[in-house]
């Protein structure tokens, strides 16, 4: 069986190596990797790709045993869940990518209550976005901003799908602490934004 050593590899390493094996045929294999966030994206990957996943720990981190369930197992398989997930979606195919936790380059303050504003406007909108993606700074509105994580929570109500960058929320110390959201990885973000019809970038 193929192992594939992910250990020590930042997102979305971990996802890429998995999806290549997957991509040249693999139909089972064993991925080692050393941090949670990796252990979700890379069963997130393989479930779209219709592989099953056991998982157990291991000296210095995780195994991934990856065996195909029979159904169909190809990069097509993923397409289709972006598709799927933005189809059904409550808005139009558009994003809004967040790389940042306040709006503009003036007071902090006053961008605060911006991205605040932003949020609850967002919310209360009948054209809402397929997906609101969160990278770098942005992740921390899903973490530590009562206010934003009212609005978020609105939204994944509503059926917005809510992507939160794990490799962020590792550097920010803040893995343990988000309130709304799915972690993520660049894979799957970089995938909802080349799928979106626009991407608003705040």
């Amino acid at each position: 069986m193929k192992i594939v050593d992910a250990k020590g590899k930042n997102c979305p390493i971990p996802v890429i190596m998995t999806k290549k094996e997957i991509d040249a045929g693999a139909k089972e294999l064993i991925v080692e990797v050393d941090n949670p966030v990796a252990v979700q994206n890379v069963s997130r990957l393989a479930g779209a790709m219709s592989f099953d996943v056991a998982q157990e720990e291991i000296a210095g981190g995780f195994r991934l045993t990856l065996t195909s369930n029979g159904a169909a197992s190809d990069a097509a398989a993923v397409t289709a869940a972006v598709q799927a997930a933005q189809q059904c979606a409550p808005g139009g195919s558009w994003a809004v990518f967040v790389g940042r936790d306040v709006i503009g380059d003036g007071d902090r303050e006053l961008g605060s209550s911006l991205m605040k504003m932003f949020f609850y406007t967002l919310a209360e909108s009948d054209d809402l976005p397929a997906q609101v993606l969160l990278m770098n700074a942005g992740v921390k509105l899903a973490v530590n901003n009562p206010d934003t994580i009212e609005h978020l929570q609105t939204l994944v109500d509503k059926g917005v799908e809510l992507l939160v960058c794990g490799t962020c929320l590792n550097f920010y110390e803040l893995s343990d602490q988000l309130k709304v959201g799915t972690v993520s990885n660049m894979y799957d973000i970089l995938s909802r934004m080349q799928a979106a019809s626009k991407v608003i970038s705040l």
